[in-house]
């Protein structure tokens, strides 16, 4: 049996059984749901139906304003559980029990392949909490905000980016808060927090600790014991990255991707969640040591902070030049991120998806086929990979935190800048007209369609 549940409309809270071979949606009293007061669906809007596989799908009927699946206007499509349906301002929330339905539409059936099918979600712990992610971020915003003014786009970049398990390159000019706004969202996610200011005659033991000799009061027995650096915390502000020695820049690299230290014959876990906030000015250079592409590819994001508006600017100076005693509250714990990152990796995302964002990287990349002209031109090299990944959990990590458990082509848009900023190195013909991997961002994402319908199938 399969329904359509109303999450949003005239019929909010109500159930359609579908127990037909084919259900229409439309303005007509012939339709099988008839949305009369809608003036944004047509007289027979779409329809729902099982085709030769027995598989339910969706059809547009050739309506005047689309039919939109999972936030993506579609002509036809199967529906896989969970699957949002929009028609004009009605949202339907397709659900079935028909335990042959999912195997059918298993991307590794449908392509043959041996990976594993996705997880989804299964416990109401995890519906709960993203349901009640939209209002958590609210009060994180409020939170933030009682110390920082705007940046509204940062803010929502770093917890993208905590809640999806990576780490985070701030990149901007002194004097732009961005100690600060990492230290208040440390606060408001009741996280340890440390900060390490790197300098050039930091040393790798600095960062992860070291073992000193000490003298057993009671036997007078001399043994070492390993004194924890400040990268045992669950928040790790690196301010100005670049301004030690790759050797040092190095000591972080065992941390940020296998979660662990390694001193000596000894190996010692972090304590979950973990994450390296980085921070680098983008226009001194002298004494700094660029990072090297390898590390640079570790960090999930690369987050502008520009400066603020004429009005934040005006309230920052306010707000900061008189006396104030306000502290941003706890919003939620640790355990709760820790549950977010495992819920971010349960949520299903479609191939159609999964195709846009692999399209999206290999179009960086000057020598592969479905690259256009202007990445040949200006690109020396594309992203790889783990641009991918990245793209595909920044995308998850953006619906739960509007408290959507699905994914679309346009997640993957917002979470192409930060992504693949600092994974894409241009030539010197780019550099000798003034284009950057900004702008060659900004192309892909006008350029690069997404797949038709064969991707469904």
């Amino acid at each position: 049996m399969a329904t359509l549940f109303v999450t949003k409309g005239q019929f909010k809270g109500q159930t359609f059984e579908l127990d037909g071979e084919e259900i229409v949606i439309g303005r007509d009293d012939d339709c099988a749901i008839s949305l009369q007061n809608d003036s944004k669906v047509s007289r027979h809007h779409a329809k729902i139906y099982r085709n030769e596989e027995d598989v339910w799908c969706l059809a547009d009927l050739d309506s005047a304003n689309g039919t939109i699946l999972n936030e993506v206007e579609v002509s036809t499509a199967p529906l896989q559980q969970s699957d949002l349906v929009a028609i004009g301002e009605t949202t339907f929330a397709f659900q079935t029990d028909d335990p042959e339905e999912e195997p059918a539409e298993s991307p590794a059936a449908q392509s043959g392949a041996d990976a594993p099918e996705q997880k989804i979600m299964t416990t109401d712990a995890d519906l709960k909490l993203v349901k009640q992610m939209r209002q958590s971020m609210d009060a994180i915003r409020k939170e933030v905000g009682k110390v920082i003014i705007g940046q509204q786009e940062v803010l929502d970049e770093i917890l993208m980016c905590v809640i999806a398990g990576g780490h985070a390159l701030l990149i901007g000019l002194p004097g732009l808060a961005k100690t600060l706004t990492v230290n208040t969202i440390a606060k408001v996610l009741d996280m340890k927090f440390k900060r390490i200011q790197f300098t050039p005659d930091l040393m790798p033991s600095d960062i992860t600790g070291t073992e000193v000799l000490e003298t057993d009061k009671t036997t007078q027995q001399k043994e070492f014991r390993f004194m924890q650096g400040p990268i045992f915390c669950n928040m790790l502000l690196a301010d100005e990255i670049n301004r030690t020695p790759p050797k040092t820049q190095a000591a972080l690299l065992e941390a940020m991707q296998e979660k662990q230290v390694s001193v000596g014959k000894e190996v010692y876990k972090l304590d979950k969640p973990f994450f390296v906030l980085a921070t680098q000015n983008p226009i001194e250079q002298e004494g700094t040591y660029p990072l090297p592409e390898a590390q640079l590819d570790r960090f999930m994001f690369n987050i502008f902070v520009d400066y603020p508006q004429l009005d934040e600017e005006i309230e920052v100076i306010t707000r900061t030049t008189m006396a104030s005693d306000t502290e941003p509250q706890v919003v939620i714990d640790k355990q709760a991120v820790i549950h977010l990152q495992q819920v971010v990796r349960k949520i299903p995302v479609s191939r159609h998806v999964i195709s846009f964002a692999v399209h999206l990287v290999r179009s960086t990349r000057p020598s592969d086929e479905l690259a256009p002209e202007f990445t040949k031109k200006y690109v020396s090299t594309g992203a790889g990979p783990r641009a991918g990944q990245y793209l595909i959990l920044a995308a998850k990590a953006r619906a739960v935190l509007e408290g959507r458990i699905h994914v679309s082509c346009n997640d993957v848009r917002k979470a192409a800048f930060p992504v693949l900023r600092h994974r894409i190195l241009t030539n010197f013909s780019a550099d000798s007209e003034g284009i950057n991997s900004i702008d060659i961002v900004k192309r892909l994402i006008e350029e690069i369609k997404e797949p038709g319908e064969e991707s469904y199938e």
